[in-house]
């Protein structure tokens, strides 16, 4: 857990998405927690810094895992921001468990609906492509690592590249693997696939921001993000969109500054007094 103390403001949790780990909200904890809101990043199981058990690699568990941490650190009414599959997690989370989430905002997922389009659908038959993927980011050093970074993504500060090859451990040879081994991450990509989270939207009663990324380059993506982000505003009572154009998959680290001002936008509607009845 990354904690951040701030003052009197109410509290966020800030889950990361698959294969990812915490320290990627860094810079938009930081910027949460100078207005006044003290913030928590989790580094789910398998991931970061936190243990590597042999099981649990699925929705359920995971949902569980953050109810048990929620109860420990006596967190109620806090805000969720979810990336990817965090998002997946909050939106489970908020209709399960109501009295946790006073609001969410779901960073370019917790809205995708990968039962209509098999291009983009992480099932098991995708276990060799993804194999390959994994291997391709393996097995090479440190500095090379985090000179493709570095290329990949020209505009990602130094803060992001290191959190990023926080996702990756050095092996014994001093070539980096992935932290979380490629079974645990195939059984929670068949999770997302079995568990989606249009099931949970006529449980959420709290506020929800979507939070839209747009790559330019992938045209095709967009018309399903349309599609999905309208059947979430349609199913879910308080929904409101905002969409990123031109950016990636990863939207808190390629704009914390406006993801943090987003994100403290719902604060504020979730603390909005309600209007007085004459």
């Amino acid at each position: 857990m990354r904690h951040r103390p701030g003052r009197d403001g109410r509290p966020f949790l800030l889950l990361h998405g698959l294969g990812s780990n915490a320290r990627l909200w860094d810079e938009v904890a930081d910027l949460l927690a100078a207005a006044g809101h003290p913030v928590y990043a989790l580094d789910m199981r398998g991931h970061g810094d936190s243990d590597l058990p042999e099981h649990g690699y699925d929705n359920a568990t995971a949902v569980a895992d953050l109810v048990a941490v929620c109860r420990e650190l006596r967190l109620t009414g806090a805000l969720f921001a979810g990336h990817s599959w965090g998002g997946n997690l909050a939106v489970r989370l908020a209709a399960q468990h109501p009295e946790l989430a006073a609001g969410l905002a779901l960073v370019d997922g917790g809205w995708i609906g990968f039962v209509d389009t098999s291009r983009y659908a992480p099932t098991r038959e995708k276990s060799v492509e993804l194999a390959g993927w994994w291997r391709d980011v393996t097995g090479i050093k440190e500095e090379t690592m985090r000179e493709l970074l570095r290329g990949l993504h020209p505009t990602w500060s130094q803060t992001a590249v290191e959190a990023s090859l926080a996702d990756m451990v050095e092996g014994p040879d001093g070539l980096l693997v992935q932290r979380l081994p490629l079974e645990h991450y195939m059984s929670l990509a068949d999770s997302m696939w079995q568990d989606p989270p249009a099931r949970w939207y006529p449980g959420i009663t709290a506020p929800v921001l979507l939070l839209v990324a747009l790559p330019a380059h992938a045209q095709s993506w967009g018309t399903y993000a349309r599609k999905w982000v309208a059947e979430a505003e349609a199913a879910i009572p308080q929904a409101e969109s905002r969409w990123y154009v031109d950016t990636d998959h990863n939207l808190h680290v390629e704009e914390p500054e406006r993801v943090a001002s987003d994100l403290l936008d719902l604060a504020r509607l979730v603390d909005k007094p309600a209007p007085e009845r004459s």
